[in-house]
């Protein structure tokens, strides 16, 4: 079965996200501004392809920068979108910018 992107609100829910996952985690930063919410929403459509296509093997995060500013920080997230890949708690790959569907497997690569 698939799993959904989960969207938290604040910090420790998405540390709650990451304790409840043995897998890779890809959690994506994404912004409010003007200049953010169109990629923004293109990676969403994107994303919630990846998960129904990787199913259990993969769960995603979708982190708003301004909700999560500790998360944004750890990660060193410098804007929006910006792609983190995250197993065992430490981030293993990180791309700035939009991303295809065909970019995000190569992003996954041997991790998912």
């Amino acid at each position: 079965m698939a799993r959904r992107v989960h969207q938290p609100l604040e910090d420790q829910e998405f540390d709650f996200v990451l304790a409840m996952t043995d897998g890779p985690v890809l959690a994506y930063f994404c912004g409010s501004w003007p200049k953010a919410i169109g990629p923004c929403r293109a990676m969403d459509t994107v994303v919630a392809g990846l998960t129904q296509e990787y199913g259990a093997r993969l769960t995603a995060v979708r982190a708003d920068i301004t909700r999560c500013p500790g998360q944004t920080k750890r990660y060193g997230v410098t804007g929006a979108p910006t792609a983190v890949l995250i197993a065992g708690g430490e981030a293993v790959a990180t791309q700035a910018g939009p991303m295809t569907a065909e970019d995000f497997r190569l992003f996954l690569g041997s991790h998912v």
